[in-house]
Parts: C-alpha cells; structure tokens; sequence
C-alpha cells in the first residue's frame, strides 16, 4: 500500500507507551491516584479531577458494545479495502468510553450491550464477540 495512512495515529512521547503495549498484544489505560478513576484515551492528566497522578495499567480486554455504524462506503486508505466494516464505541470494563472497530462479528448479531473482547490488528486494538 502507497500514501498516507490514516487508521494509525503517530505516536509521539507520551503515547509510545500505550502504542508499544499493543503491538505486543496488550492494551493499556490511565488511572488516576488522586480520584482513582480510569480514562481512555491516554492523557497526562485525568479528566475528571485535573490531577497529573495517572499510571498506565493493563486492561482486562472486556468491554460491551455501546453504539455502532456499519461503515460501506469509505475513501480514505487503506478504509475502502475493509468496507463493510464496523465503527463502534464501547464501554470498557473499567470504565472509561472507548472508539474502535467490531471484526469477526456479523452486522444482524449486533446489539447493545453485546460482551466484546478485544483483538489486535497490526498494533491496533480492535473488539471481537466474546465467546
């Protein structure tokens, strides 16, 4: 594939961390020591108390479907090679909101509030059903 991809951020500093955690397998979120509440996406900071106490930690991998859009028609690479595919936002287990795309799933079987776990494509979280 040629050009720009733009299914992958660039990670910079901060976010190598949670980048590095995934190519290996393994997903990450922030923790707050101060109001001890999880968020995602990764800040420096948390978002609930503006405290500048946040740790990475493992996630558990599970999550529940929250809202989805089959997506059929995209341009930008390399999107358009995987059309139809699912843009969803899931709720973590831990807590925090999560966007991300549903894989292996077929679009009549999905419902809120379905158990998802998640995958990795190249580096890149993704969610599947749980079995």
């Amino acid at each position: 594939m040629s050009g720009p991809r733009f299914d992958v951020p660039e990670a910079d500093a901060f976010t190598r961390t949670y980048w590095d955690a995934a190519a290996g397998g393994r997903l990450l979120i922030r923790r707050c020591g101060a109001c001890g509440r999880a968020h995602h996406y990764p800040r420096e900071f948390c978002p609930y108390c503006w405290s500048e106490d946040v740790e990475w930690e493992p996630a558990s991998g599970r999550a529940v479907l929250y809202t989805w859009s089959v997506v059929h028609r995209n341009d930008l690479p390399p999107f358009g090679e995987r059309t139809p595919y699912v843009a969803a936002v899931v709720d973590l287990a831990e807590g925090p909101r999560m966007m991300t795309e549903v894989v292996q799933a077929q679009e009549s079987g999905l419902r809120a509030g379905m158990e998802l776990e998640v995958a990795f494509r190249a580096g890149t979280p993704v969610f599947r059903p749980r079995e």
